[in-house]
């Protein structure tokens, strides 16, 4: 079984902790941890732009992550919304079967 871990911006903690919950009673995901106060840089529409934001740190399974990225595509406030899975190449493996029971 694969692991995935999602990186996922969002304006403002009310916004992470309403995705974070809802993808969690959904089963989508197992854990989600919110870093509060991030900096971003980035280009949108032509010009250079610079938000303050918060960061989600969602755990899932392969399975699921197409789901989570429709999921996260149809409830986030952006146009255009971060969603970069990163695949989990290691990790302990009593906390990899826990995201595959929570999630399945």
């Amino acid at each position: 079984m694969n692991y995935y871990l999602f990186l996922v911006t969002v304006p403002n903690i009310d916004e992470g902790q309403k995705i974070a919950r809802n993808l969690v009673e959904s089963k989508l995901v197992a854990c989600v941890n919110i870093i509060k106060n991030i900096s971003s840089i980035y280009r949108w529409k032509g010009e250079i732009e610079e938000d303050s934001e918060h960061l989600l740190l969602i755990k899932t399974t392969e399975e699921k992550s197409d789901l989570l990225i429709q999921k996260i595509n149809e409830i986030h406030s952006y146009e255009n919304p971060e969603c970069i899975g990163l695949k989990i190449e290691k990790g302990s493996k009593k906390y990899l079967n826990w995201i595959k029971d929570v999630v399945d």
